[in-house]
C-alpha cells in the first residue's frame, strides 16, 4: 500500500435516515412528517466526504459488517470518492444508524443514534504502513483505542491530528485529546470540561502545547489559538440562510483537514472550514449541501472577512 491520501480517518460512520417536521413535538404528542430521506452520516465519514469534495484525496479505514446499512454507507462514501479499500470487514459490525428529526422552523436537529454493533478499529489493527499513508489524520471519540493508537504513530511520523471530540466521558478520550494536535471542538463540550462560560477562555484552557485549538459556537463563528501566539482570535460565521446544521460540526472538521493537507496555515484552514459548513446549512440534511472547491473560493471573495 503506497498510495498517499490527503485525509484519513476512522471513527464514526453512521446511516442516517431524515425526518423533517415543521415543529420538534412535545412528549406524548404526534406530528407529521413532511419529508424523509436516507443519507451516510457520522462525524468522521461526513468530514471525509467534505474534504473530498474540496479536492483532497480522502480514505475510510474503519470497520464495517455484510449487512445492507454498511453496503449503502460504502457506496456513498465511494460515491463521493472516497477511498474504501482500507476498510475492515468483521461479520457482527454495523454502521451507527441513526433517526435524525429536523425541525424546519427553527432549521434545527435532533439525533437518535444506535451504536451497540459499532466495532472501531483497534490498536494491532492500526500500523505506521497504514497511517503513513496520510498527510493528515482524522480521529473522532468514536474508535478512542485504535484513535490514540493512529495518533501516537502519526506523531513519531510527523503527521499532524485533527481531533473531533463530543464526549468527554468515553475511556481513554483523555488520552486521545492529548495526542491531537489540531483539536475542534463545540462550545457545549468545551465548556463541560472547562468550566469556563466565555469561548476564548475555553481556547486558552485546552490549547496546551497543542498546534492550534478551536472552540466553534455555530453562528457566532470560532475562537481559536495557534501554538507561539499568545492571542485567542475570533473568526465570525459568514452570512447564509439556514435550513438544516446536521453534520455543520463534521464539515468543519473535514474542510479544516483538507485545507490543512493542501498547504494552508490555521487561519486559511478555518476561513475554508468556515465558509464550507456555512454552505451546508443551506440545504437539508448532512451531506447534500457540501459544496466543492470553487463554490468555496467564490464564497470566500465575497463574504471573508479582511
Amino acid at each position: 500500500m503506497s498510495e498517499q491520501w490527503d485525509v484519513m480517518g476512522f471513527g464514526a460512520l453512521a446511516v442516517d435516515d431524515l425526518l423533517y417536521v415543521d415543529h420538534f413535538p412535545l412528549a406524548n404528542s404526534k406530528t407529521h412528517v413532511r419529508a424523509r430521506q436516507r443519507q451516510g452520516g457520522g462525524l468522521c465519514a461526513t468530514a471525509l466526504v467534505a474534504a473530498a469534495r474540496l479536492g483532497a484525496k480522502a480514505a475510510y479505514t474503519g470497520v464495517l459488517g455484510p449487512d445492507e446499512l454498511s453496503r449503502f454507507a460504502v457506496e456513498e462514501l465511494e460515491g463521493e470518492g472516497v477511498d474504501c479499500s482500507a476498510v475492515l470487514y468483521r461479520p457482527e459490525a454495523r454502521p451507527i444508524h441513526s433517526v435524525i428529526i429536523v425541525d424546519r422552523s427553527t432549521a434545527t436537529r435532533n439525533v437518535f443514534s444506535y451504536s451497540l454493533e459499532m466495532i472501531p478499529r483497534q490498536p494491532d489493527e492500526v500500523d505506521e504502513a497504514l497511517i503513513g499513508r496520510c498527510r493528515v489524520l482524522l480521529v473522532d471519540h468514536k474508535a478512542v483505542a485504535g484513535g490514540v493508537r493512529g495518533a501516537q504513530l502519526a506523531r513519531k511520523l510527523g503527521i499532524p491530528v485533527v481531533g473531533d471530540i463530543e464526549d468527554e466521558t468515553v475511556p481513554g478520550v483523555q488520552e486521545l485529546m492529548a495526542l491531537t494536535d489540531h483539536l475542534i471542538v463545540g462550545h457545549e463540550f468545551a465548556g463541560r470540561v472547562t468550566g469556563e462560560t466565555d469561548c476564548a477562555a475555553m481556547v486558552r484552557a485546552l490549547a496546551g502545547g497543542r498546534a492550534c485549538c478551536v472552540v466553534t459556537a455555530g453562528e457566532r463563528g470560532c475562537w481559536y489559538k495557534e501554538r507561539g501566539d499568545e492571542a485567542v482570535y475570533h473568526y465570525p460565521a459568514m452570512p447564509v440562510k439556514a435550513v438544516d446544521t446536521t453534520g455543520c460540526g463534521d464539515v468543519f472538521h473535514g474542510a479544516y483537514a483538507a485545507a490543512l493537507a493542501m498547504g494552508g496555515g490555521v487561519r486559511r484552514a478555518i476561513a475554508v472550514a468556515t465558509a464550507t459548513a456555512g454552505i451546508k446549512t443551506t440545504r437539508p440534511g448532512g451531506r447534500s449541501g457540501i459544496p466543492d472547491w470553487a463554490t468555496v473560493e467564490r464564497f470566500l471573495r465575497e463574504h471573508a472577512p479582511d
